[in-house]
């Protein structure tokens, strides 16, 4: 088909897989040839009906096959498609990902949003931005070394950037606190300077992303 198939279903290219069968079951519903029985727009509805069913189809393929629609019609793949990798369009020269959207799935708590996002970026593309980004989500999910090696690489990519040594070393803290937590669980507890040191390093990584876990630090 010619028309972009988000278009037709009247979602953004960024639109989750439930937004997206949630507005294909609301235009099937609509432009279902029972609600138009002995109806002059019989065949209006039915021409609509299989362009929301090709919509549909040609994204779910888009999705398995990793592309991405190109407007422009000058990718590969099959209707004018180019190959999505995460954001990238080699034929119009995009040369970033859309790190804006996988910040916005981070600070709302949709990290498997986020980590698709990131996953669809090809390996040799992935710049310091990309490694913070994911040192965020490891972070978030509570996976302190995975994201002490994300923070790592992306500080060794960009070392001038602010942004990924300040999350590095909030991650390196907490690592060493939660490493003297443990000793001290199992010998008799932890601190009260111990629990501050703590949030801190929450609010530090927090910050890194917008938001602020102690309003007064």
């Amino acid at each position: 088909m010619n028309k972009n198939p988000y278009t037709v279903l009247g979602v953004s290219e960024n639109a989750t897989d439930a937004e997206i069968k949630k507005a294909y079951r609301e235009l099937a519903k609509k432009y279902h040839p029972d609600n138009y029985q002995d109806s002059p727009l019989a065949d209006v509805a039915s021409e609509k009906m299989k362009e929301v069913n090709e919509a549909y189809d040609e994204i779910q393929k888009l999705r398995r096959e990793g592309k991405r629609y190109n407007a422009y019609g000058t990718g590969t793949g099959s209707g004018g498609y180019n190959n999505y990798n995460g954001g990238y369009n080699y034929a119009n020269g995009y040369t970033h990902t859309n790190y804006p959207d996988v910040r916005n799935y981070i600070n709302s708590g949709r990290l498997d949003d986020a980590q698709t996002l990131l996953n669809g970026v090809p390996v040799e593309r992935r710049d310091a931005e990309w490694y913070f980004l994911s040192g965020m989500i490891d972070y978030r999910r509570g996976w302190t070394d995975r994201a002490y090696n994300n923070f790592r690489v992306a500080c060794e990519k960009d070392p001038q950037n602010p942004e990924f040594r300040q999350a590095f070393n909030a991650c390196n803290q907490q690592r060493a606190y939660s490493g003297t937590q443990y000793q001290q669980t199992h010998g008799g507890g932890c601190s009260t300077c111990d629990i501050c040191q703590g949030l801190l390093c929450a609010d530090c990584c927090c910050e890194c992303m917008g938001g602020d876990c102690i309003r007064c630090c």
